[in-house]
């Protein structure tokens, strides 16, 4: 619809001025009409016009069959256009424009590293990037969900050491005995002990270093037999169990899992490769010198000889580009990384520019939670995922009454995509499972509230002839109703979820105005309102899918 109302507005441009403009259409307030240009101020320095007298000419010249009477001037040159009722029934059924069509998209995000617990950052990564890649699907792209997580470095050789503690030496066979259940937890207490360790003894500092280098080792020699290495093998395939139950909770899911120990081997050959262009000698370590970029130097390969973070991360760019060949490549981290990841591609950007100007880092803020979510002092007062899911369930159970775990787990995915990203979200459990106010139980609710209302027309006639039209309060929800694709393309074009939040309590919300004032069964116009409640109800399930709540049959 939009495209057809372009197309007239740049055939009356091109008439009168000779001008091949672009035009560009927005959505006024609804009583200015259904779309808006300022196509008039466009082209006044070109044509050397003042915009109402330029505004005055189009409106005599513009000829669409999408509209509803002759366009209108406001202010200073706006135009505003009023469609027909059967432009507006077309508009509500519309689809996205499939602008990716096509297209590979990798969208990273979650990145836990095995031997440690899942925290809220992961829980908040793992919502939003769901959602970006069913936006960008949403548009046509073809989406690659990726994952990536260290399973070499210290945070592996701390965690290892302490077990071989608690096993009294490298005993593999008593990894069933003493581990019985809660075999995520029981590595993350092993992680924070080997920390502590780690800072305070000296000779417990040089064995984890010596640790270390094995576990690299192992990965380098294939090892799959030593005790050490079913040692190593049992414990991270026990994390990896744990992220998989964990993703499967909260309806999510990975194509791939990049480990740490992959990436290595392909990062150290591309800074090997660039030494003396890119990366340079430094105190026995390899070093990018980012001062010379406006960035700060950072380590790729430290004193050791052992790969840094940065070295992975090269890494993982150039193994993503060479399982993919993506179009795109979108990385989700948290905003405290921000600088760090600018660095890393800046140095990639010397000698694989085009993988760098195919890359989008977005970031987010901290999740912090009011009050109903404890934190765990032994894991350092980390919040863990499963606590901040486990509080909105009882603050669910207690609120309604009832427990829905479907409830709940909407009401957490709606309170982080609602706001916007890259700012901290202040999160209360309690706050986020209301059925009043802009929540995703409310949501939820209302999707009911509209299938009940279908479910009591026993299946009666909801095809709409196109002799029709509609009353004031229709026109209102059917245009609210027609912005759905539009705002489906803006999300995506943003990388923003949070567009689709606010439409979709604005969109309730002008269904709970239309329905307060105007009876849909046993109404001489039942078959129209019949038709837009099926059309409202069909988008609140879309526009919840693209956020991954699901829409229940009963609340």
């Amino acid at each position: 619809m939009q495209e057809e109302l372009k197309a007239a507005i740049k055939a009356a441009s091109k008439k009168l001025f000779g001008s091949n403009i672009e035009p560009e259409l927005s959505r006024p307030e609804e009583k200015f009409g259904d779309f808006s240009t300022n196509v008039a101020m466009q082209l006044a320095a070109q044509v050397g016009k003042k915009p109402a007298e330029i505004a005055a000419a189009l409106v005599e010249t513009i000829d669409s069959k999408v509209l509803d009477g002759q366009p209108t001037i406001a202010g200073p040159g706006f135009i505003n256009f009023r469609l027909s009722d059967r432009a507006l029934t077309k508009l509500m059924s519309a689809s996205p424009i499939q602008k990716l069509s096509g297209q590979k998209v990798v969208v990273e995000y979650s990145d836990p590293n095995p031997f440690k617990v899942l925290h809220v950052g992961h829980l908040y990564t793992s919502i939003v990037g769901d959602s970006i890649a069913r936006l960008l699907e949403a548009v046509g792209a073809n989406v690659h969900r990726v994952n990536f997580g260290g399973d070499v470095g210290l945070h592996v050789a701390k965690t290892i050491y302490t077990i071989i503690q608690k096993l009294g030496g490298e005993k593999p066979g008593e990894l069933a005995e003493v581990v019985k259940n809660q075999r995520a937890q029981w590595l993350a207490d092993r992680y924070v002990e080997g920390n502590d360790l780690y800072k305070k003894d000296e000779a417990a500092k040089t064995e984890i270093k010596k640790l270390n280098q094995k576990i690299y080792q192992i990965h380098q020699q294939k090892d799959k037999t030593s005790p050490l290495a079913q040692i190593y093998w049992t414990t991270r395939s026990w994390s990896y169990d744990y992220f998989d139950e964990f993703y499967k909770r909260i309806g999510s899911g990975f194509e791939k899992y990049y480990p740490e120990s992959e990436t290595v081997e392909p990062g150290l050959a591309a800074v090997k490769a660039n030494m003396g262009k890119v990366f340079v000698e430094s105190d026995g370590a390899i070093v990018f010198k980012g001062e010379i970029h406006n960035m700060h130097t950072r380590v790729f390969v430290n004193s050791q000889g052992l790969p840094t973070y940065e070295t992975k991360d090269v890494g993982l760019i150039l193994k993503k580009w060479q399982d993919y060949h993506f179009d795109k490549s979108i990385i989700i981290t948290g905003n405290e990384i921000y600088e760090y990841m600018q660095v890393v591609l800046k140095a990639v950007e010397q000698f694989e520019p085009q993988l760098v100007k195919k890359t989008t880092h977005i970031t987010h803020g901290l999740v912090k939670p009011t009050s109903g979510v404890k934190m765990s002092s032994r894991l350092g007062n980390i919040i863990r995922a499963e606590d901040v899911l486990d509080a909105v369930n009882e603050a669910n159970k207690k609120a309604n009454r009832v427990e829905n775990l479907d409830v709940s787990l909407g009401a957490v995915k709606y309170a982080f995509l609602k706001q916007r990203l890259g700012a901290d979200i202040i999160f209360d459990p309690a706050e986020s499972v209301s059925l009043e106010g802009n929540s995703g139980p409310y949501l939820q609710y209302a999707f009911v509230r509209a299938n009940s209302i279908l479910q009591k027309s026993d299946g009666r006639q909801k095809k709409v002839d196109g002799s029709f039209q509609f009353d004031e309060h229709e026109r209102s929800l059917v245009r609210k109703i027609g912005g759905f694709a539009e705002i489906v393309e803006a999300a995506a074009d943003e990388l923003l979820p949070s567009h689709i939040c606010t439409y979709l309590y604005e969109l309730a919300q002008s269904f709970n105005r239309f329905y307060e004032t105007n009876r849909v069964i046993g109404d001489p116009r039942e078959s129209v309102r019949l038709r837009l409640v099926e059309a409202y109800a069909n988008t609140l399930k879309d526009g919840l899918g693209l956020l991954n709540i699901s829409t229940p049959d009963k609340m």
